[in-house]
């Protein structure tokens, strides 16, 4: 068995004091024995206006943010997925919000760019959010080998897209981690729902961690970090706050699971039109 962890934390717009905040919260997740430590999306950065994020864009390989996470993932001899951080993209005003995957050694051994991206009106409050005016969507999915099992990676918005997911199912994953920073309505109304639906649907361990608080630019995230077996049940969770949890990663289970309730080789993708 493995521990994995899950970060949470309020970002703001300044770089610098966000890293220290989650070099702070990366020792808190190694002391408690993690081997495997996911962080939220916008972890960096959660700038004044989202066009702030396009300044502070780095190429893949090189850049402040990329140097942190190689260091802390060497020094502490951990695996990172790296939440998001903006990457360069094919338009000079708009970026990719990868995220990056550090081995102990500090290597990037994958990258995953968010694919479904957060054009939304809320209702409640009149929120509006679209992410497509400064981020550039992905187009690709992964799933890695790591000494915890195939790790696959969404991010956020990708939750409601369940597709997505069967297609790192099909690649087959053991773990999916979802970096994210779901607004505090929508986290009211559905995050755990979708978070135990992808792990349940999937019969994998789901590693959620989330920005949860209020930030400077007057947003609020809901946070609710949680880290879910095969079946569903919630293993640790953070309802708010900066913090860290942790659990174990049992491949048994995850395989007895699968053997005792086969849902996965019951699936039926043909459907007649008549």
């Amino acid at each position: 068995m493995s521990r994995v962890a899950a970060i949470q934390m309020a970002s703001g717009p300044n770089v610098g004091a966000n890293l220290i905040e989650v070099k702070r919260l990366i020792t808190q997740a190694v002391e408690s024995g993690a081997a495997l430590i996911v962080l939220p999306e916008n972890f960096a950065i959660m700038g004044l206006t989202e066009a702030d994020k396009v300044g502070l864009r780095e190429k893949e390989g090189d850049g402040p943010i990329q140097t942190f996470l190689s260091q802390q993932a060497k020094d502490n001899g951990v695996w990172i997925v790296a939440g998001t951080i903006p990457l360069e993209s094919g338009d000079e005003n708009r970026v990719r919000a990868a995220c990056l995957l550090f081995d102990a050694e500090g290597q990037q051994v994958a990258r995953y760019d968010k694919i479904h991206l957060f054009d939304v009106m809320l209702e409640e409050n009149k929120e509006s959010y679209i992410e497509s005016e400064t981020i550039e969507a992905g187009d690709s999915c992964i799933v890695v080998d790591t000494p915890f099992g195939r790790l696959g990676i969404a991010i956020c918005y990708d939750l409601r897209f369940p597709e997505l997911f069967r297609v790192l199912l099909d690649q087959g994953v053991d773990i999916i981690a979802v970096p994210s920073a779901f607004t505090a309505i929508t986290g009211r109304a559905h995050w755990e729902t979708l978070v135990r639906a992808r792990a349940i649907e999937n019969l994998s361990y789901v590693i959620a961690a989330a920005q949860g608080g209020y930030h400077v630019n007057g947003r609020e995230t809901y946070g609710d970090s949680m880290i879910v077996d095969p079946w569903g049940s919630v293993l640790d969770r953070l309802p708010n706050g900066s913090g860290v949890i942790s659990a174990e990663i049992d491949p048994l289970r995850l395989a007895q699971t699968r053997q005792n309730f086969p849902s996965i080789s019951h699936r039926k993708l043909f459907c007649e039109i008549k």
